[in-house]
């Protein structure tokens, strides 16, 4: 653990990319692999369940400090992160000089922390008491992190995969080949499986493949970060270039993922590299009149059969979590696959292959099996009327367009020397909307009010006063009358605004305090904000009746009175049904 600690300090104390590359490469040389394997795991994003409960955490800590629950409540809420809390009000014991100090990151994994999943609060306190006695304050903190599935560092997958490549003297796209897969939940990190990520080319290593393991996803760039096209589309061609060097699909709402047919066999891959496959066993009935040898890369999208188009996403939430799918969901909410790419084909890798070459062999795929879905190609004569048809995307189910260059291979994350793909998406619903409700931040924000909630009113207020009205009840604490006008709760939002703008609205919300409710602060309304949001669609489980997608604050309407607000009615009429 002091090992995998220290590299944590040196990850954490640099934002030189140069630095964090030595750093890894330093402890890639020195480590021993089990540990490594795990170093790799967490470093790529693997993100393990929970191993102990919060509640149990706080118990424990609680002991060794001795405070009471609302001290150590109130020093949480100053400080804002769980693990550097407990870390530094437990007192140092042995300071990370024990024997079970010394012991690798992997030891902790499999030894100690792994065994105390599933397990009742009365048995997990003793082993946390001598875990966090033996250890530092920099360890506890590491070690809380990994407990409660929270850790993270500025480093990313790219930066682990460029470090491995440097300390194994392999092409980095080939470590990015072979850790396609490896944070998957269901296969635990060893020893074996980190020194076939830095086996030589070659070796009996490297030519032991698991079959149904997916390639690397390609990233698409947001246009507006590569290119400043001018607001008349009838320019663009100067800056994009000809119409006709692009293939044009639309942007589907689901969720990116790989089909492989190998062996015999079908394997569904999502971007975030869960394999998924008993989730959708409509995809590897698909599948299965694949040749053997095939991979795909699409959309996994819910589906609405009669009218043969998409449904909306909110349907495939249904799906998404659901590790067991009885035959109740899959017919309420049916499953297809969109292809738009070809990475393999009789078991031949495809990628260095131009798009529009991979293109007509996954059209010639579709011929040889029908039920095969493709993404359509979206044809305009010009760029101005390729615009008209993106104003009609969110109608359709879509959230824009994509351009992909003809000649474009399949790169490797999000790059641009293979060639380049780009999302042109539609711009963000958007209404304006009450702050009612505010709660502090985490981390460095964790002495500001950054996390709000918003409403929006019932009906439209028939003038000022009657918004006034409502406002002074509100602050006298009056429940609302049924049928009258009253703010209704829709979206939280913590995203958006500048450090200035959150401490302009920290201020106000630290005036207008009506009640305190633990962490959360209800306020007096007075501030409109503009929220911009992805999608929208009917909810159940929300007071309003509708949930948004990836809300975030657009900007603080400091002209906007309150009565002039948004309403219920007017997030209804942005509700797209698709029947």
């Amino acid at each position: 653990m002091k090992r995998f600690a220290a590299l944590y300090a040196d990850l954490d104390a640099s934002t030189s990319t140069q630095a964090k590359l030595e750093a890894l490469r330093r402890y890639f040389s020195d480590a021993p692999p089990e540990d490594a394997a795990w170093v790799v795991y967490f470093l790529a994003g693997g993100k393990p369940r929970q191993v102990v409960r919060t509640a149990a955490l706080r118990a424990t800590a609680c002991e060794l400090a001795g405070l009471s629950d609302w001290l150590f409540e109130a020093s949480y809420q100053v400080v804002g992160d769980l693990a550097e809390t407990i870390s530094l009000l437990i007192p140092d014991g042995q300071d990370g000089q024990s024997p079970l100090a010394q012991l690798g990151l992997s030891h902790w994994m499999t030894e100690q922390l792994l065994p105390l999943r599933g397990q009742p609060p009365e048995a997990v306190d003793a082993p946390l008491r001598a875990m966090f006695t033996a250890l530092d304050a920099a360890g506890r903190f590491l070690l809380i992190k990994l407990v409660g599935g929270g850790f993270r560092v500025g480093v990313s997958k790219l930066l682990v995969q460029r470090a491995l490549a440097e300390h194994a003297g392999l092409d980095p796209k080939r470590v990015a080949q072979r850790m396609m897969g490896y944070t998957d939940a269901k296969r635990m990190p060893t020893a074996s499986r980190f020194l076939a990520l830095v086996a030589p080319e070659g070796s009996a290593d490297d030519e032991a493949r698991n079959d149904g393991q997916p390639y690397p996803f390609f990233l698409a760039h947001p246009l507006a970060d590569l290119f400043d096209p001018p607001d008349d589309t009838r320019a663009w061609g100067a800056v994009l270039g000809a119409l006709d060097q692009w293939l044009v699909e639309w942007k589907w709402d689901g969720v990116r993922g790989q089909v492989v047919k190998r062996a015999g066999q079908v394997w569904v891959w999502t971007r975030g590299e869960e394999l998924v496959t008993e989730r959708y066993p409509e995809l590897v009935a698909l599948a299965a009149t694949w040749p053997d040898g095939t991979v795909l890369d699409g959309e996994i999208l819910a589906w609405n059969a009669p009218n043969n188009s998409p449904a909306p996403f909110a349907l495939l939430q249904q799906r998404i979590g659901r590790r067991s799918v009885t035959r109740k969901l899959l017919t309420e909410v049916p499953v297809t696959f969109i292809a738009y790419d070809l990475l393999e084909a009789q078991g031949m890798d495809q990628r260095d292959q131009p798009l529009w070459w991979r293109r007509e062999q996954l059209q010639a795929l579709a011929v040889q099996c029908p039920t095969l879905r493709l993404s359509p190609l979206v044809q305009a004569v010009d760029w101005p009327a390729l615009a008209a048809q993106r104003a009609q995307a969110r109608e359709q189910g879509h959230e824009g367009l994509m351009l992909k260059q003809r000649e474009a291979r399949y790169g490797v994350g999000r790059t641009r020397g293979d060639g380049l793909w780009c999302k042109w998406k539609l711009d963000p619903m958007a209404v304006d909307a009450v702050l009612i409700y505010a709660q502090a931040g985490h981390g460095r924000r964790a002495s500001l009010y950054t996390d709000y909630t918003f409403a929006v009113w019932s009906r439209p207020p028939v003038d000022a006063q009657e918004a006034q009205a409502v406002i002074d009840a509100i602050a006298r604490r009056e429940p609302a009358q049924p049928g009258a006008l009253q703010l209704v709760a829709f979206a939280k939002a913590y995203s958006g605004l500048t450090d200035a703008e959150f401490a302009q609205v920290d201020a106000v919300i630290r005036q207008t305090t009506l009640e305190k409710f633990g962490p959360v602060r209800s306020v007096r309304p007075t501030l409109v904000f503009e929220l911009g949001f992805e999608g929208i669609g009917a909810s159940t489980r929300h007071k309003s009746g509708l949930a948004v997608r990836f809300p975030r604050m657009l900007r603080l309407r400091t002209d906007k009175p309150l009565h002039e607000a948004n309403t219920l009615a007017d997030l209804q009429a942005l509700v797209v049904r698709r029947q």
